[in-house]
């Protein structure tokens, strides 16, 4: 490579890490918060100083959140969690929405087989059973400290709601920025528009209908959402629509543990969330492929934070992963997922074959791989640890920012979309460009495909990193650089979230770049090797935790307005 661009490359990374560095990590020497919401970390580290432990913080956190992050955090969606426990214990639990037992593979579909737009996206048939409930206290009643009580449990957010809770700027600009899509559903715009007004720092947001909803869950549990008054709300707001989700949806709503994802690198162990999560898998599948790359590198290639190398090889190992992913993911209950594949060495070192490494692989070539061969972006992410070592990351989702913009009249939640992350039609994209295959057709019951991906490395079999992130299918990629930029370029948690990301999932063909993350030199040199190259808006919004023998330490990403802390 041409000596001046690797000089701008390493002065560029300097000058980032610099940057970066400008605001610290958070220290904390008994427990860490990270999330999105000032409001819901403080919930979390009340949590841990009562007595409870990282699960309970993270059920306590995770209801905060439906209170006061509305575009992400929720009850009316799902999400993924992934635990290490002080006695060694791993679990993962998946609480994904499930389709409706009315569900069919062609319902988006019209008589011509085309995609009815926006049905997926923005009606009522875009929501899938919601599951935050239901996970949510199963990983509260059996891995809580048992010291927490349902009532402190929901305590915190049922106050925020009620008595409402003080909007930042940036809070206030996301209801103004996103009024038109508030104001297409009658009881939207009466809870988040109120006679179209612009909202402003430091108004008090109360909710009402919220705060009665989690009442009813704090008094009876699962049972306060998924039968009683707040069933009854959902399935009538369903019937205008021929009750889409019904009674019996939601009664036979249940959340699954599932075997966790484990994978290892550069002497660092990984563990992540399964199907129907497609992150894990594939951030260890990546990370497999990279390591045979370091390992058999020769002295001039050039690896550095990125370098047009290191760009380049992150985009051609994504490319692969990506077209792996259309075929063979989905609900492991309706498919044959096949995992070891993904978690296979021999498989990561026969995908790097047809690698070029001074020229881009036009990804109509890609074709997925054969797991029979040889037999061989609106989310949310927050990451928790107490004193006694317990690790928890979460990632919850309604999928599009606000979800489908439905909220259940009476009960003052939004319902998801993520009826959009099925292939509605076999090759056509989702609403973040993903394609999917029969694997990830829709089902009655079926839970769609997902790319959150909580995920916990450890060091000599402790916790060492606790990550996750928002981003629709970003989030994989995001991911894997936080390792990469903590293990390989040697960051700390608050450079590593922070520093500037590239992005590629094989379709569409191009690599995507942050304002300001890559210098002209850099994006000209990957122009030439055959990358359409794009910039973009931000790629995730990564909230992690580094854990050393001085402590704890919380890297809120500076793309949101994310707040960790520490006691």
């Amino acid at each position: 490579m041409n000596d001046k661009i690797v000089k701008f490359s390493l002065i560029l990374f300097l000058f980032i890490v610099s940057s970066c560095s400008n605001k610290s990590p958070v220290f904390g020497e008994n427990g860490m918060v990270v999330s999105t919401s000032r409001h819901a970390s403080q919930v979390g580290i009340d949590i841990l100083q009562a007595g409870g432990n990282a699960i309970d913080a993270a059920a306590a956190v995770g209801f905060a959140l439906a209170v006061t992050s509305s575009s992400n955090g929720n009850i009316g969606g799902g999400g993924f969690m992934t635990a290490k426990l002080a006695n060694g214990e791993v679990f993962t639990l998946d609480y994904r929405e499930m389709a409706p037992k009315s569900a069919n593979r062609d319902m988006y579909l019209d008589k011509d087989g085309n995609i009815i737009k926006g049905k997926s996206r923005s009606t009522h048939f875009a929501s899938g059973v919601p599951g935050s409930v239901d996970g949510l206290l199963k990983a509260w009643r059996d891995y809580g400290s048992g010291v927490i009580s349902r009532d402190q449990l929901m305590g915190p957010a049922i106050k925020l709601a009620r008595e409402g809770f003080d909007l930042s700027i940036y809070e206030a600009e996301r209801f103004n920025k996103n009024k038109e899509r508030l104001s297409k559903h009658s009881e939207t715009k009466r809870i988040f528009t109120r006679d179209d007004r612009e909202w402003k720092k430091d108004d008090i947001f109360k909710q009402t209908d919220l705060a009665n909803t989690l009442e009813r869950i704090a008094k009876n549990g699962r049972d306060g959402f998924y039968k009683g008054e707040t069933a009854k709300l959902i399935v009538e707001e369903m019937k205008s629509v021929g009750s889409w989700i019904d009674y019996e949806d939601l009664e036979n709503y249940v959340s699954k543990y599932r075997q966790p994802v484990k994978g290892s690198f550069m002497g660092y162990e990984i563990i992540s969330m399964g199907p129907p999560s497609s992150g894990g898998l594939l951030v260890v599948h990546m990370l497999n492929m990279l390591e045979k790359i370091i390992e058999g590198k020769n002295s001039d290639f050039d690896l550095s934070f990125n370098s047009v190398h290191y760009i380049h090889t992150l985009t051609e190992l994504e490319r692969r992963a990506y077209a792996d992913r259309t075929e063979h993911m989905a609900d492991s209950d309706y498919w044959d997922v096949p995992n070891s594949m993904f978690l296979s060495h021999d498989y990561a070192h026969e995908r790097l074959k047809d690698i070029n490494f001074k020229k881009a692989t036009d990804s109509q070539l890609v074709e997925h791989g054969n797991p029979y061969s040889n037999q061989s972006e609106e989310t949310t992410h927050y990451s928790i640890i107490d004193s006694e070592g317990n690790a928890v990351s979460v990632t919850t989702t309604i999928n599009s920012g606000y979800g489908n913009g439905i909220t259940v009249t009476g009960a003052g939640f939004l319902l998801n979309n993520e009826m959009d992350d099925f292939s509605s039609k076999p090759g056509e994209p989702n609403m973040f460009g993903l394609l999917g295959n029969e694997a990830n057709a829709i089902e009655p019951k079926k839970r769609p495909l997902s790319s959150m991906t909580p995920t916990i490395v450890l060091k000599d079999d402790s916790p060492f990193l606790i990550l996750g992130s928002p981003g629709g299918s970003t989030i994989i990629t995001t991911v894997m650089q936080n390792i990469l930029n903590v293990i390989v370029h040697d960051m700390n948690i608050q450079e590593a979230v922070s520093s500037p990301r590239v992005h590629s999932q094989w379709l569409p063909d191009m690599v995507f770049h942050e304002k300001n993350g890559l210098s002209p030199e850099i994006i000209d040199e990957l122009k030439k090797m055959g990358h359409d190259v794009r910039m973009r808006g931000s790629i995730g919004e990564a909230n992690g935790i580094m854990i050393n023998e001085k402590g704890f330490w919380g890297g809120p990403d500076s793309r949101g307005e994310n707040t960790a802390i520490g006691y």
